[in-house]
């Protein structure tokens, strides 16, 4: 085995094992985990956001892009592609004039509505502990 590059100071540097994920006791490697990327997808903040505005039926782009607080043109761009990509969501064009664009969850996305809702109520829920957390962490840290 050859011995790796010194590493950068100040960060955590995830390479594959750095997050190796423990299965009935058998570590499988990030590059050895077809899963990653899915989890990756639908784990990403903004695909949660949009999968929770989909969750009440067909969307236009603008909708959406008005509805998700910072979210940039060209972000919700990526994710819809990349939602579309991975047939969770429909992109149907309407010739109109100018052409009117909606986006819909497919049966494979509404399956994933019921974790990802679940996910945010959680949140919400738990926002106030979250907070306290943190706000102690970096009391201490910083003292």
């Amino acid at each position: 085995m050859l011995p790796r590059p010194p590493r950068p100071q100040g960060g955590t540097i995830l390479i594959p094992d750095h997050i190796a994920v423990p299965v009935d006791g058998k570590p499988i490697q990030r590059e050895d985990c077809k899963i990653a990327s899915i989890l990756a997808r639908i784990g990403d903040k903004w695909s949660v956001l949009i999968v929770m505005l989909l969750a009440g039926g067909p969307r236009r782009f603008s909708e959406l892009k008005r509805s998700i607080d910072g979210i940039s043109q060209r972000m919700l761009t990526l994710n819809l592609r990349g939602l579309e990509r991975d047939g969770m969501v429909t992109r149907t064009v309407f010739p109109t004039n100018p052409p009117r664009v909606d986006y819909e969850l497919t049966a494979l996305g509404r399956s994933l509505c019921g974790p990802v809702i679940a996910l945010g109520n959680w949140a919400e829920e738990h926002l106030p502990e979250i907070e306290r957390a943190r706000a102690g962490f970096d009391a201490r840290a910083a003292g």
